[in-house]
């Protein structure tokens, strides 16, 4: 059995939350059939203040063996390096996480707060949020970027406001199980982090055609306008649906681009920034001289069905 102990830090529980909703594997497949023991969770735990507290000192004295450690929420170091706006019974959140991840046999950033800082860490930032080994962007943060765990990994991040439901519980079988995990550039498991939001969406023939809508809602493309980081960001939403169901672009709500070091960005996430009429951020792997060539005959030749956006394409 892998065992697991889930931190809260600087949190909003939108991950904990998350997480109830998957169903491949679901939470309860997790305990049941992927050999994973829960030691603690705030919100799943029965157990008592006092035998939690009993159970962190032992884990930091090594009486208590820790597989798993997932982090959810930015790691708070305010006031003045001390951590102590977030504390627990007198004590900085950021020194108990530190010392449970030199215990642990693999670090799991469970959501973008947790791996890059998030939107604690967006500007004024006046918890002088960081994340597990990420500042935004910048390598290092509660722990320097050489850090390494037991297991020799860096902190796994599984990014996402919240993290996708099968993200986080398909790394936690993945780990479990003892299998290699693969990391991207950004030591996100490649598997969750290979795809970009705008493969799958349903308006990517209005984006071909630049058929655009101006508010949130319609048929048309979110890019050009909405400021939709679709075609930029790296995340499965369209590819394995929330619920099964649905996603923000096809509930009519540009994505914000969440699973990225910078989310949130310091602009207004309904406004798509321009230079002339292109957007000063194109779609991954795309050059701007094709793609402004492009865009000029695209929507000349648009059809009818597409061009009306009332129709059903």
């Amino acid at each position: 059995m892998a065992t697991l102990f889930w931190l809260q830090t600087g949190a909003c529980g939108g991950d904990s939350l998350a997480l109830l909703s998957a169903e491949s594997p679901s939470l309860e497949q997790i305990f049941s059939a992927h050999g994973v023991e829960l030691l603690w969770h705030p919100s799943l735990s029965n157990a008592s203040m006092r035998e939690h507290d009993a159970l962190l000192e032992r884990i930091v004295n090594g009486e208590q063996a820790l597989d798993i450690l997932c982090v959810e929420g930015s790691i708070v170091t305010a006031p003045r390096g001390t951590g102590l706006y977030d504390s627990y019974r007198g004590r900085a959140r950021m020194d108990i996480a530190r010392e449970l991840a030199e215990r642990a046999g693999t670090v799991v950033a469970m959501g973008t707060c947790a791996a890059y800082g998030g939107v604690h860490a967006a500007a004024p930032n006046p918890g002088d949020c960081i994340g597990l080994q990420y500042n935004r962007s910048t390598p290092g943060g509660l722990l320097p970027p050489e850090w390494r765990s037991r297991e020799g990994l860096p902190v796994v991040n599984v990014s996402g406001c919240p993290a996708h439901p099968h993200a986080m519980t398909q790394t936690l079988a993945w780990l479990a199980a003892g299998l290699p995990l693969p990391l991207d550039e950004l030591n996100r498991p490649k598997a969750f982090f290979n795809t970009v939001v705008h493969q799958g969406c349903t308006r990517n023939e209005y984006h071909e055609y630049d058929i655009e809508e101006n508010e949130p809602g319609g048929r048309a493309c979110l890019f050009f306008n909405l400021g939709c980081q679709g075609p930029m960001t790296q995340a499965v939403c369209n590819s394995d649906l929330w619920n099964g169901t649905s996603s923000k672009t096809r509930a009519g709500v540009p994505c914000f681009g969440c699973t990225s070091p910078s989310f949130p960005r310091d602009t207004d996430l309904f406004l798509t920034e321009k230079i002339g009429d292109i957007p000063l951020r194109l779609p991954l792997g795309v050059e701007r001289p094709r793609y402004m060539a492009y865009k000029n005959l695209a929507r000349a030749a648009a059809p009818e069905r597409v061009k009306d956006k009332k129709m059903d394409v």
